[in-house]
């Protein structure tokens, strides 16, 4: 970044300067004379090879500085370093000893810059040792050895008059077999930032402390009663038990006068751990056993944020920049937003029992440019945490302006200095590495406070998540800072009201200048088309619930993680989580269904064709509307038309037979279509589709089959009547012939009479089991069989 404010109001006066460059001058004499002893009869060659081999073994030995306390001393303290040496070189190095350096006074924050980078080059190396009795000695570093130390040493030994940045380091001089003479064969530069007293005009600090994490929730809950919530993993179980990432950021933020930045998200998880929860393992659960970990963090953070500032980002800190440039397009996705900000303020005080700030939006890396500025303000938000690398400095101002700036539209740019909020971001697992980020933060804290007597608000915004180490180091800092005498606390809210500097720039800088390292990390088009066919899916699906809020709030939160800034990086992960949240849509809503069916028989002019609709749900189902369509209405009509429809409802874990009535008009197959809609006429589910087999008689058929069964009955009725003619004809015959007729006895019982009644008398019996003037039924009996692969309707 260009930074035009690098001048500082105060330096050293020439005359001290002059002496501490004579005095490094005449350090730096004996290894003149030294090289001017060579011999004279040197070839070029020889003197070639010998600087060669000089600069190979310079900085052969690696000096780490684990510890520099107190790291902003005062008149009266004691500077105690310790750290270790190790030898690095292929020789032996002898009469070693470590001494302490303090360099002249750095008078810009571009010069303090420059010295960070080359913070262990030998070559770099200014001002003279202190020697004396602030050394420690080494006989001999052997190779690949490290060897520790200590040195304290008085502060008024460092001749430090002037209140300043000073450069202080750390070095190794010795010598070797190849380079017999002593020589600076390693050190380590950092920073001591001196305030020798009081200063007259203090800087304003306000430091963001922030509590987010990843995703930890999926859209999944439990069947009973309280939804138990279901965990993608237990690494929120790990970063809250003692020891882990957010357990130490709220012991570490406990004693320090920051603004915590807490996600929403963050808290509804933590706080849902309290309670019954499953963790996803494999494709089943298992039950979560972190409860008192997670009770007791929460107390704890309960505790800590009583009367504090706190800010709540949009519910799962949503990807304002990802959605500003790829979202904004895609239908519903700023409702997203929205929604995730509405919610913020409310789960806040819900579990933490304090009134969050929600006026703050904070961008990825504090870049902005208009579009972002735009999708944060839409939301409702009045203040956008930037940073100087994006929204830099173009007046020339030769000092650090304060945070706040107007950018227009009532939206104030709260802009946190780059150089003190990235200076935590690197490795910090080394303590070396931890304690230059601590005195670089120092010093370039009162640079700043000395570049003018203007007294200013500056913000200082880290990375989201940081370490644990870095937490750490961070601490330290802010302890150092606000224990010295030339910085105190100040709130967000207090640094984004305060006075802006007339000066400062204010105009935001364009989409074209957006790093391209943040562009590639962004949320693609594809995520939030995705997750508005979620959104389209579950407002479908939502309308036939009786109990709307145990569906709508589960995926709503889901759908606010899909949009989470914690997914840059993590390309992989985020899009399974999205396709997980839609495939679990998509099984409740499969939850509801038609039941399918086989090919139906329809034998008669009318019948009703029952079809069920199956809810698994445990909650009822209603506003639904079943719709059974016939595709060839000229053959078979359902309800006197093409279609005929009926209102649904269905109890959870029941199904409900709904009947309709149709109306064959002619013999053959039919295909069916059974389908499900919402009130508002879009369709629900799969439809059901099935064959229906006509086999009504027609009227011409039942003409035929009446005559029929009329000829049979007037012939049966001529049969009768000339049996019965025949037969009074035979009586009469054996009533003449008196000599013709057998005596009554017992071989003729009763005689030819008695025949007749016996033959009559049967063959009434059969008239009567049977007539042929009885009418023939017009379908057949009912069958107790099955109907085999068919389905016989309901007459």
């Amino acid at each position: 970044m260009a930074e035009a404010a690098d001048f500082q109001g105060t330096s050293a006066s020439p005359a001290r300067r002059w002496l501490r460059r004579t005095g490094a001058l005449l350090a730096g004499a004996p290894l003149l004379a030294g090289l001017f002893q060579l011999p004279a009869a040197t070839s070029a060659h020889a003197v070639e090879q010998t600087s060669a081999t000089a600069a190979a073994d310079s900085g052969s030995v690696s000096v780490a500085l684990d510890t520099l306390s107190p790291s902003a001393p005062t008149d009266g303290d004691t500077l105690t370093v310790s750290g270790t040496v190790t030898n690095n070189g292929k020789q032996a190095v002898t009469d070693a000893h470590v001494g302490l350096r303090v360099g002249p006074e750095l008078t810009t924050r571009s010069a303090i810059d420059s010295a960070a980078e080359n913070s262990g080059d030998v070559q770099a190396a200014t001002g003279s040792e202190l020697g004396g009795k602030y050394v420690e000695k080494f006989p001999k570093l052997t190779q690949g050895v490290s060897e520790p130390f200590s040195i304290s040493v008085p502060v008024n030994e460092l001749d430090l008059s002037d209140s300043g940045v000073y450069p202080f380091a750390v070095s190794l001089s010795g010598q070797t077999s190849a380079q017999p003479w002593e020589q600076v064969l390693g050190i380590r530069q950092t920073f001591l930032p001196w305030q020798s007293g009081e200063a007259d005009t203090k800087t304003k600090t306000t430091y963001l402390w922030p509590l987010v994490s990843t995703v930890h929730m999926t859209a999944e809950t439990g069947s009973n009663e309280q939804q138990t919530p279901v965990f993608l993993n237990d690494d929120l179980a790990k970063d809250i038990s003692p020891g882990g990432r957010l357990d130490q950021l709220l012991s570490l933020g406990r004693d320090l006068d920051v603004t915590w930045v807490l996600d929403p998200d963050l808290l509804a998880s933590v706080d849902a751990m309290t309670r019954t929860y499953r963790v996803k393992s494999g494709d089943t659960t298992r039950a979560g056993t972190y409860q008192a970990v997670a009770k007791q963090w929460l107390a704890e953070l309960q505790q800590t944020v009583t009367d504090k500032e706190v800010v709540a980002l949009p519910f799962a800190d949503p990807d304002i920049a990802s959605l500003a440039h790829n979202g904004t397009t895609v239908t519903g996705s700023l409702s997203h937003l929205n929604e995730a900000t509405d919610v913020a303020a409310t789960t806040v005080k819900t579990v933490l029992h304090v009134t969050p700030s929600t006026d703050f939006a904070w961008p990825v890396d504090g870049a902005v440019d208009p579009s972002i500025v735009k999708v944060a303000t839409s939301a409702g938000a009045d203040k956008v945490i930037a940073r100087s690398d994006s929204l830099q400095e173009t007046g020339g101002l030769p000092y650090t302006p304060s945070a706040a700036r107007p950018i227009g539209g009532g939206t104030t740019a709260v802009v946190a200095d780059a150089r003190l909020s990235t200076v935590f971001q690197g490795d910090m697992t080394r303590a070396s590495a931890a304690t230059l980020a601590v005195q670089e933060f120092l010093a370039q804290s009162l640079a700043l406070n000395l570049q003018t007597g203007k007294q200013r608000s500056i913000v200082v915004a880290p990375q989201r998540m940081p370490t644990a180490k870095q937490a750490q180091a961070m601490a330290e800092a802010i302890t150092a800072l606000q224990n010295g005498n030339w910085s105190e606390s100040q709130d967000l809210t207090a640094a984004a009201s305060a006075k802006p500097d007339p000066s400062a720039t204010t105009k935001v800088p364009p989409t074209s200048s957006y790093p391209s390292s943040l562009r590639k990390q962004e949320l693609p088009r594809s995520a939030f088309q995705q997750s508005a066919s979620t959104q389209d899916k579950l407002d479908n699906f939502k309308v036939i619930l009786s109990d709307q809020s145990r569906v709508v709030t589960p995926f709503g939160r889901a759908m606010n993680r899909e949009m989470s800034t914690s997914w840059r990086g993590r390309a992989t992960e985020a899009s399974g989580f999205r396709g997980d949240v839609l495939n679990y849509l998509d099984e409740l809503t499969n939850q509801v269904v038609l039941i399918d069916k086989s090919e139906t028989k329809l034998s008669g002019r009318s019948a009703t064709i029952p079809v069920t609709v199956q809810n698994n749900l445990v909650q009822g189902v209603n506003h639904l509307v079943l719709r059974i369509t016939s595709l060839s209405p000229k053959r078979l009509e359902i309800g006197g038309a093409s279609y005929s429809e009926q209102r649904v409802e269905v109890s959870g874990g029941h199904s409900q037979t709904v009947k309709f009535t149709t109306t064959a008009n002619a013999n053959g197959r039919a295909t069916v279509v059974a389908q499900l809609y919402t009130e508002d006429g879009q369709a629900y589910g799969e439809p059901v589709t099935f064959d229906v087999k006509v086999t009504e008689f027609t009227a011409t058929v039942m003409l035929v089959i009446g005559g029929g069964v009329l000829l049979l009955v007037l012939a049966g009725f001529r049969m009768y009547t000339q049996r019965k003619r025949a037969a009074a004809r035979e009586a009469e015959e054996d009533g003449s012939d008196e000599t013709g007729e057998a005596p009554a006895g017992p071989e003729n019982p009763g005689g030819t009479e008695d025949r007749l009644k016996e033959e009559s008398g049967s063959r009434a019996g059969a008239d009567a089991r049977e007539q042929p003037s009885d009418p023939a039924p017009d379908t057949p009996a009912e069958s107790a069989d099955p109907s085999g692969t068919g389905e016989r309707v309901d007459r």
